[in-house]
């Protein structure tokens, strides 16, 4: 038994090409519980996810940005003059 599981340790891991056949014939309902698998696993990994849960981030977004939507209209009116 041992030397089975020293086996499976010394193996290269199975690469993305290795698995994409195998999970193409699986059923839809066998695809959705890889998938929930897959993300249950990666639920805490910190180089995936590194925000901290609970806690509020603030995001820069185009709103009430006044300025921004003037150099824009003024980028799509050059743009029309010189296509036209």
């Amino acid at each position: 038994m041992q030397s089975a599981v020293q086996t499976e340790t010394l193996e290269q891991p199975i690469t993305l090409t290795e698995i994409i056949p195998a999970v193409c014939m699986l059923s839809a309902l066998d695809k959705l519980r890889l998938i929930r698998i897959l993300a249950e696993e990666l639920e805490g990994a910190k180089e995936i996810f590194p925000f901290e849960s609970g806690k509020t981030y603030y995001l820069p977004t185009p709103y009430n940005s006044y300025g921004a939507a003037a150099v824009l209209a003024e980028a799509m009116d050059t743009y029309q003059e010189e296509s036209n």
